[in-house]
């Protein structure tokens, strides 16, 4: 069993940012069970560029509120407390916040816990 609370990473080493976000990693591939967890903030008023070529993100978001556009349809939805979206089609995507808002994310393959987006907007591909 692993039991783990959001004081015990909050300025460990299993939370990494970037310039418009958090991401506090609570399961990693080292935790041997298929899929990573993150409890991320994205900061408000800022637009992300993301594309996970290498992973499938599911998303559900518990805080805050703006939208995600799907880049290749132009589609865009809105997120607020109690949307999930799942990137299956390893879509290429903008999330645009209007308030701070914490996603809960599950990534497959799981993350090992160091990565940041590079400059396509995507993780890459960590063993270790």
């Amino acid at each position: 069993m692993i039991v783990k609370s959001l004081e015990d990473l909050v300025g460990t080493e299993d939370e990494t940012s970037g310039e418009n976000w958090s991401s506090r990693r609570f399961i990693l591939k080292k935790d041997g069970v298929g899929f990573s967890m993150n409890d991320t903030i994205i900061k408000a008023g800022t637009e992300n560029y993301f594309w996970y070529k290498n992973h499938i993100e599911a998303v559900y978001c518990i805080e805050g509120e703006g939208t995600i556009e799907k880049m290749e349809t132009g589609d865009v939805y809105d997120i607020k407390p109690g949307t999930m979206y799942l990137l299956n089609e390893h879509d290429k995507h903008i999330l645009r916040a209007t308030t701070q808002m914490r996603m809960v994310c599950v990534f497959n393959p799981p993350l090992v816990g160091t990565e940041t987006h590079n400059e396509e907007g995507y993780y890459p591909l960590l063993t270790e």
